[in-house]
């Protein structure tokens, strides 16, 4: 118990550090507003430095979201975290704190922590807002690309532009959306679908794309449209209420290329014949039969999907079924044969069922940017933030050069002139200028003189974020703990890493030493070398028992018990336990071979071609497991003499008030 949860305590905190927990803190942070509240009390001192009970409880809290509050549980967390505390203070004394590596890494963390307190809430909820809308219906429309890039010259985005004008007046003028698509499109995929891109939703399109779309009428031809790709015609050819979701397994076999002789279309008829009779269940079928690898041993079961997540005929297949267990007649796919049996379908959730995800999903696309000029403004107004235009507009009428911004010429003059001013402190013509001249050139779609104007309110923006960045762990208390966390786990990582984990892969010695201490916690099992054969039925496992008594091979009972079908016999050989598979515990484990054994519809018979009694592994077998188990052995040995060395109380009264 003990040690199960001192992992599972471990991993929480480390992958928070490891792998990040970004994604999920952007979806779910809610920035707190900075109020006066009286000092936590102490609930641990380490050292003689006290860890405050607001910070216990945050990190207990967030690790037990289901658990019942008792004085026991808290009893053991506190085990987990006085040795948590214990191994970041030793990483300290390490210096560890102080090293670049560890400064460039927590600032890193910081900056994508940071990242939902530096945005307009309410702007963000609006957006959030329009997005569930958007979800709630799905859209099909076709359309037409003339590719242009981000950072295309002014001249090649104007003549974008004009063409794709000139291509919109001709399909005014009567030409069909389909021929001119397949004429002047730029994107490749309309030679397969003549720009149709089908039903979509939200968030499946960039977001100027998905938002003209649904800003259009059916059979309307929008404005050109301006994305990361270049400029897109939409004509909107329908609109429908959002699918929702739908949950389905599935058989799949896949046709044998090049083959004249291809039987996959046979055997998924065959299958399905089966699957209707009910004599074998879907998930039996599936694990005889389907080729899909990652599905087979799960019952063919697949993640649930929503509208254009999968190939059209898979899509259109599945959403036919009409309930629970309605199983699909055969159908092809680029991918091969399939049958689909639906296994549930839920409609599109509520706003706040889903809120956690629109949010996620809105603060990574385009609308984040809405959000962050609304923040500008907010904070902008806090910090009496300054901008003089007039001065970057003298500067720009200097420069001469949008691929050379050194060729920039500014006077002594204008160069002391302030342009902008955040929190009090003042920013001159010649602090941006000092920054523009040391680039060597600029890509950019903009002429010289809009590009430095650009970059000034770029420069000016950067400012007023520093400076409200600077303040969050002030503002928000929940930023100040959560920034406390992943600085003590990146600490905590650092030196478990020198320490543990690879000290275990390193120190050789130590890990033989260790394996041989322990050779019987490392053992195979009984195990035999077998050839499992599963039969259609009595009469096929009884046919098969007589060939391979006469001395015919696998492969060749296999191959004339298979003519006309693809399903009487299967075989799988090789080394397994007991436990590897359930009709090894249904026979007695002699060589030869065994008794008829039904199962599941079928009729299992087991060659035993030698029995393998317990043994020892060698290390090389078991090297992964053995790692494993000196870690543990190394890290309980470091926990016990930091507890030897240091000194650390717990208030158990303050500790136990949460429980109340």
């Amino acid at each position: 118990m003990f040690n199960s949860t001192h992992m599972r305590f471990t991993k929480v905190l480390l992958l928070s550090v490891v792998l990040s927990c970004t994604a999920w803190f952007s979806a779910n942070a809610q920035p707190i507003q900075k109020t006066s509240v009286a000092a936590s009390p102490v609930v641990l001192s380490v050292d003689g430095e006290d860890v405050s009970l607001d910070e216990f409880e945050n990190i207990f809290r967030k690790n037990n979201r289901d658990t019942v509050v008792t004085a026991s549980a808290l009893d053991e967390y506190m085990e987990l975290f006085v040795n948590f505390k214990l191994k970041v203070h030793a990483a300290k004394a390490a210096g560890l704190d102080t090293v670049s590596k560890f400064k460039y890494e927590l600032q890193g963390y910081r900056a994508q922590l940071a990242r939902p307190y530096l945005t307009d809430q309410e702007k963000l909820d609006e957006l959030m807002q329009e997005a569930y809308a958007h979800l709630q219906e799905e859209v099909r429309a076709s359309h037409l690309l003339i590719e242009c890039k981000p950072n295309a010259l002014a001249e090649d985005t104007l003549k974008a532009y004009n063409k794709i004008m000139e291509i919109r007046k001709k399909i005014l003028a009567g030409e069909s959306f389909e021929s001119a698509a397949k004429k002047y499109s730029t994107d490749k995929s309309v030679e397969k679908n003549n720009g149709d891109l089908g039903y979509f939703t939200a968030f499946q399109m960039v977001y100027p794309f998905e938002s003209a779309a649904y800003n259009t009428k059916i059979g309307e031809i929008t404005m050109p449209v301006r994305t990361q790709y270049g400029y897109h015609l939409l004509k909107v050819t329908g609109r429908r209420p959002a699918r929702g979701e739908i949950h389905v397994a599935h058989i799949m076999v896949k046709p044998k290329k090049d083959d004249a002789n291809d039987a996959s279309e046979a055997k998924i008829n065959e299958i399905y014949q089966k699957a209707v009779e009910g004599k074998q269940t879907f998930q039996e079928l599936c694990a005889l039969y389907s080729e899909d690898v990652t599905t087979k041993n799960k019952g063919g079961e697949l993640p649930w999907f929503g509208t254009n997540k999968m190939v059209s005929e898979f899509e259109e297949a599945s959403y036919a079924l009409k309930a629970d267990g309605d199983i699909s007649r055969p159908f092809k796919t680029s991918y091969g044969w399939h049958i689909v049996k639906r296994l549930g379908y839920k409609p599109l959730g509520s706003y706040e069922s889903m809120s956690k995800d629109i949010k996620a999903k809105v603060s990574k696309d385009a609308r984040a940017e809405k959000t962050k000029n609304s923040f500008l403004a907010k904070i902008g107004k806090e910090y009496h933030f300054v901008y003089n235009q007039k001065y970057i507009n003298k500067l720009a009428a200097k420069a001469d050069s949008s691929t050379y911004v050194g060729q920039l010429k500014a006077s002594k003059g204008l160069l002391k002139k302030v342009f902008c001013e955040v929190a009090g402190t003042k920013y001159t013509v010649n602090d941006f200028y000092q920054t523009m001249i040391t680039r060597k050139g600029a890509n950019t779609n903009l002429n010289p003189v809009d590009y430095v104007k650009h970059e000034a309110r770029m420069f000016a923006e950067d400012k007023l974020m520093r400076e409200e960045d600077a303040h969050l762990e002030e503002k928000y208390p929940a930023f100040r703990l959560l920034m406390k966390e992943y600085r003590e786990g990146i600490l905590l990582f650092e030196l478990t890493d020198q320490l543990v984990w690879s000290k275990a892969v390193k120190d050789t010695v130590g890990l033989n030493n260790f394996f041989e201490e322990h050779k019987a916690s490392f053992m195979w099992p009984d195990r035999a070398d077998v050839v499992i054969y599963t039969c259609a039925s009595e009469e096929i496992a009884n046919k098969l028992r007589k060939m391979l008594e006469a001395g015919k091979s696998p492969s060749e009972a296999a191959a004339e018990l298979n003519q006309g079908t693809q399903l009487n016999l299967q075989t799988e050989g090789g080394l397994f336990a007991r436990e590897d598979r359930e009709v090894l515990g249904k026979i007695k484990w002699t060589e030869g071979l065994s008794v008829n054994v039904p199962m599941n519809g079928q009729v299992m018979v087991v060659d035993v071609q030698e029995l393998l009694n317990k043994s020892p592994k060698k290390l090389s077998e078991a090297r992964g497991l053995v790692t494993s188990e000196y870690q543990n052995f190394l890290d309980k040995q470091w926990v016990d003499e930091l507890r030897k060395t240091h000194t650390f109380k717990v208030n158990t009264d303050v500790l136990h008030s949460i429980a109340k």
